[in-house]
Parts: structure tokens; sequence; C-alpha cells
């Protein structure tokens, strides 16, 4: 191997292992070669990867930023060799990393990841489920899984599908505040405010008109907040009503602690994308994860939509 590559490959065990004894033993080289391969690579780099003590190893901040990249390269090395010394093509190995929203991870990926990693037992998963918009480049996820308006020209869009948007309420609010059914009566309720940042203020009530345009309708409120988690709890406790992905709410709304309410007046659906950065040869796990991704992903949504339309001729 190229002698830079030894060197990450010992950076990377020894950063795994928190030990340059244990590191070496692994690797099957002495102890001084472990300790002199990573001095190198920091003069190289001109900048300390490691903290060390008489008692522990600790990545520093420059080292934890090289690690997560030293890790992606290796494993594209190990693929690319694998690629030849195996018989119909090279076994996925290799960490991925990918971000969605808590909704899709919990309702739509983990209970099918089994799937996927059976299927590819060399190949690791980190999966990030965060409120906020990730950096994809700059935090060194693969792919992430948006919902709601993409304006990031600087990565690959593929479109997935729309979601649609569930207007629900708890039942003990609906017992003292009454059902809404026309825009009217959303004079009467309050709506539980979502934003990104604190101190700003929500667009409100959104709704579709007959032209298939958005419409906002300004509506009392006095909780905001900022975070999905909160968002479905406020509703859950009869602060207000909220509209939500209904991959969302969908299991709130099977166990009755939340309710659907004006079907009639439905807010506009989201669109659900996979993001990824341009890059000129992507690998093969990311490839094969982001198309499984997309299957799982476009057959809840076909589903969903079957569904939706089936209820829709039972009304008729």
């Amino acid at each position: 191997m190229n002698p830079l590559l030894d060197q990450m490959q010992t950076f990377a065990r020894v950063a795994e292992l928190a030990s340059f004894t244990q590191a070496a033993q692994v690797l099957g080289i002495p102890k001084a070669t472990a300790s002199l391969a990573v001095q190198q690579l920091e003069a190289q780099l001109g900048t300390r990867l490691l903290h060390r003590t008489t008692r522990r190893v600790q990545l520093t901040q420059d080292g934890q930023a090289y690690y997560e990249r030293c890790k992606d390269l290796l494993d594209d090395v190990d693929e690319l060799q694998a690629l030849f010394q195996q018989p119909g093509g090279a076994a996925l190995r290799g960490r991925v990393r990918i971000d969605m929203s808590t909704g899709i991870a919990r309702q739509l990926v983990l209970p099918r990841l089994p799937e996927l990693m059976d299927r590819h037992p060399l190949l690791e998963v980190e999966l990030s489920s965060t409120d906020r918009r990730v950096d994809l480049v700059r935090e060194g996820f693969d792919c992430v899984i948006r919902v709601g308006p993409v304006a990031e020209p600087s990565l690959v869009a593929r479109p997935l599908g729309n979601v649609r948007v569930a207007t629900c309420a708890s039942p003990g609010y609906l017992a003292r505040k009454g059902w809404p059914h026309t825009l009217v009566d959303l004079a009467q309720h309050d709506l539980v405010h979502y934003v990104s940042t604190l101190g700003t203020r929500s667009a409100g009530f959104e709704t579709l008109d007959s032209n298939g345009e958005t419409r906002f309708h300004t509506m009392a409120g006095r909780i905001t907040v900022n975070s999905a988690e909160a968002y479905l709890g406020a509703c859950a406790a009869g602060l207000g009503l909220i509209q939500a992905p209904l991959l969302g709410v969908r299991e709130l709304i099977d166990r009755g602690l939340l309710v659907e309410v004006m079907p009639e007046h439905p807010a506009p659906p989201m669109p659900v994308t996979l993001l990824y950065a341009h890059r000129r040869h992507l690998s093969q796990r990311v490839r094969v994860v982001m198309d499984w991704l997309a299957e799982v992903v476009q057959a809840h949504l076909r589903s969903e939509a079957e569904t939706a339309d089936a209820q829709k001729l039972s009304k008729k």
C-alpha cells in the first residue's frame, strides 16, 4: 500500500481504539512503528491529530475532522480493491452517512434497514435525525432526505415525490374548542406556530385554493416551537392545530392521540427530495444506499397516494 495510506490506516486504528498498543496489535506491527507513522502524518499535515498522555489517546478537533475523511477514503480503497478480487462484483463495504427527519427515519427507513444490512454485511450506516438542516458537504454526509422546498443549487436533487400534509388537533382540544370545518371557523381556533428560528413568526395556516395556489391565513396562537417533537407534543397537549406531513403524525393518529380535521381544506403537499453533493464518481456503496432509500420512500408515497384516492372514491 502507498506509505501515506499506511499512515492513514494506522492513524484510523489508533483513533478507533484510543490506544497505540492495541492498534499495533491489530495491525501486526511494533508499537514504535505505529507511533512513528502518526508522527509522520502529523508532520505532513502540519497539525496535531492526537492528544497523548501516559494513560489515554484522544482525538484533537483537527484529528476528528481528519478521521472522518480518512475513514471514507480508506473505505473507498477497500471497495476498489474488492472490485477485482471477488467474482460477480464487489461486496459493499465501508460507511455511508445519511440525514433525514425523525419521522422518515422512524416510520420508513429504520423498520426496513435490516434488509439492507443483511444483504450487505460489510456495510456501515450512520443515520442522523435532526430538525436543523445539516450542511451536507461541510459535515461529511453522503446524502440527505429533505421534506419541504429545496434551495441549495450546489447539491444534486433527486425528487422522490410529495407527501400529504394533514391538519391535526388533539381530542381534548376539539372537545374544548369544537371542530373546525370552514376557513371562517379558524377565527375561533389556535395554531401552534412552527419556525426554524425562535423570534420569527410562521406564515400561518396554509390551504390550497381551487387553482392549486397556496393561501396563507393568519391565526391566533400563543405557542411557537422550533422542533418537530415539540410541535407534535404541543398539539397532543391541546395547545392548538398543527399542519404536519402525514408520515410524521400517522402513528399518533392511529393511537388516538391526534385527530385529522378539515380534510376538505387540504394544505399543499410537501416535496420529498434526496440530495447529494456534485461528484464525478460516487462510490458504489453510496449509490446502492441512495437507490435503496429512494425505493423505500417512493413505495410509501405511492401507497399513501393510492390510499387517499381510494378514500376519495368511497366518499362519492
